[in-house]
């Protein structure tokens, strides 16, 4: 996508073929900043952090992160410790665990001395991979928009309402729930995004919004609890979001409030669509609201926010009393049941196991 006039993945190796660059996510919108990843903790910290963030780009992340820790040593102990401290870094997105697995299949049965030279070029494929997939889900997810469009006469604006950031920064590149935006606009159908803000970390006001307005699409940001008024007032025509892990009977887990739009786009008869590559099913999970680790993540995302002052100037803030805890799970589980379909790289499916499987038969 482009930043200034210039295309940018996410995330790509450095010039000197050694060393991993990214977009440091946690500096925008005010800032755009690329950073460096020199070895496996500095990306261990960026998957942590969420310098990087988004299940598919975190899978990219520690596949590059194993061909840091791989410049350290390349014994096969050493390289199953690493995948096992990149799978610790964050529980819930299964794109990590993809990745990481994807990467040992590749390289434990290789002799030592070539595995390093092997991981990058795997690594390097899964990015590829990658940028190919989602641009797929762009154009499925297109016909659902304009057939949308079409039902609206051809003439208005298909107004979507995202939540958290499943755009191009979410990815290696074109994004899960923005891909079809972005192809939308580029087939000229026009389109209206309500942002949700999506707190505690605001990644749709941060990221989400920096994305369509350097695209130039239209959108207006909106608090979380505004989604179900706007459907009320029949100001909303589709829901689109992403997910960390989608089960294999269709359960989708998104960032927490996802499971409240579900709720009132079910309830005004709002279609409610998630978009996902395959690496994002977790085919050993038929339950997610039994089974899917929740990620707790620490209250100071709740209790403080981060902006730009008067003057210009970044500062983090407190908004509550300085003896209130907080509690911040990072994600919810939207139950199958509420989910109008997924849109993946092989098509639109129902949310269930014979949908999911009828697309990827070789999972039967």
């Amino acid at each position: 996508m482009l930043v200034d006039g210039q295309n940018y993945r996410s995330i790509w190796l450095a010039a000197d073929g050694v060393g991993v660059e990214i977009i440091d996510q946690t500096r925008l919108p005010f800032t755009f900043v690329v950073a460096r990843l020199d070895c496996l903790q500095e990306a261990m910290d960026a998957i942590k952090n969420m310098q990087v963030r988004g299940a598919p780009l975190i899978g990219a992340t520690a596949a590059y992160g194993i061909c840091l820790g791989l410049r350290e040593g390349t014994s096969t102990d050493h390289l199953e410790d690493m995948a096992g401290q990149l799978i610790s870094c964050r529980p819930t997105a299964i794109n990590l665990r993809w990745a990481v697995e994807r990467m040992l299949r590749m390289l434990l049965p290789l002799p030592e001395e070539v595995r390093l030279e092997v991981a990058y070029q795997e690594a390097e494929q899964i990015c590829n991979e990658d940028v190919q997939t989602n641009e797929a889900i762009g154009t499925h997810g297109l016909a659902l928009i304009r057939e949308i469009w079409e039902k609206k006469g051809g003439e208005d604006p298909v107004r979507i309402l995202t939540h958290c950031n499943a755009g191009w920064l979410a990815t290696v590149d074109w994004g899960t729930a923005l891909a079809p935006v972005y192809k939308a606009a580029a087939a000229g159908i026009p389109v209206h995004v309500w942002v949700d803000e999506t707190r505690p970390r605001n990644q749709g006001a941060s990221l989400t919004a920096w994305e369509l307005a350097a695209a130039g699409l239209p959108h207006h940001l909106v608090v979380d609890n505004a989604g179900g008024f706007l459907m009320q007032r029949g100001q909303v025509d589709l829901c689109l979001v992403g997910t960390d892990r989608t089960t294999a009977s269709g359960d989708v887990c998104n960032k927490i409030g996802t499971y409240l739009k579900a709720l009132a786009a079910v309830d005004n008869g709002v279609p409610f669509y998630v978009a996902l590559p395959g690496s994002t099913v977790d085919w050993t999970v038929t339950n997610g609201l039994a089974t899917i680790p929740i990620e707790e993540r620490c209250a100071e995302e709740v209790l403080q926010i981060q902006g730009l002052d008067a003057e210009g100037e970044m500062r983090v803030i407190s908004i509550a009393p300085a003896i209130t805890p907080a509690v911040n799970p990072a994600f919810d589980v939207t139950p199958a049941a509420l989910v109008t379909g997924l849109v993946t790289e092989r098509g639109i499916c129902k949310a269930s196991s014979e949908g999911l499987r009828n697309l990827f038969p070789e999972q039967r």
